[in-house]
């Protein structure tokens, strides 16, 4: 099987809804933050602060590479992943690609419960926040709009809802296959 590859906005649920994902399908799970922080025994904020946003996604790109061939896997990428180099069609290629969609409201709601740091969002008002997010949603649209399959995604504040998302995407997974380029 074909990784099958989470993008979205950061925050929307690409890590938690894909553990069960691959927990259902009996496959591994990976998550490209994770896999970055592993290699490089660092967090992806201090390989920010350190390195800056472009050195980091050139790292991030080349570590996409390598974990998006691994087979039976499902792989949770972050935000901006698909919106750089040629990613989000690398992606498509190697991979079935679902775009986690979901309103600036969502995302806002999901930082509350988030217990992660966003180097990104860090010393923001909550009205700059809202428009970052905003803003950042109408510019990386037309990437992850390029996915193969979409699904929206509504506050998950509750293991039955993280669940039940993880069984629409493999239902939707199972009755539409990817188109294959």
């Amino acid at each position: 099987m074909k990784a099958i590859i989470l993008i979205g906005y950061m925050c929307v649920g690409k890590t938690t809804v894909g553990r069960h994902i691959a927990k259902h399908l009996g496959c591994q799970f990976y998550d490209l933050d994770w896999y970055i922080e592993e290699r490089y025994r660092k967090k992806v904020p201090e390989i920010f602060a350190e390195s800056g946003e472009e050195k980091f996604r050139d790292l991030e790109r080349r570590m996409l590479h390598e974990v998006a061939e691994f087979e039976n896997v499902v792989l949770s990428c972050g935000g901006g992943t698909p919106c750089f180099f040629d990613n989000i069609d690398y992606m498509n290629e190697v991979g079935t690609t679902i775009y986690m969609q979901a309103t600036a409201d969502v995302i806002l709601e999901h930082f509350k419960l988030s217990k992660s740091e966003r180097p990104l969002l860090k010393g923001k008002s909550a009205d700059e926040l809202r428009n970052f997010v905003e803003t950042q949603l109408e510019a990386r649209a037309p990437f992850y709009e390029k996915a193969q399959h979409s699904v929206q995604v509504d506050v998950l504040h509750d293991a039955k809802r993280v669940n039940d998302l993880a069984l629409q995407i493999i239902e939707q997974l199972q009755r539409e296959p990817a188109a294959q380029q």
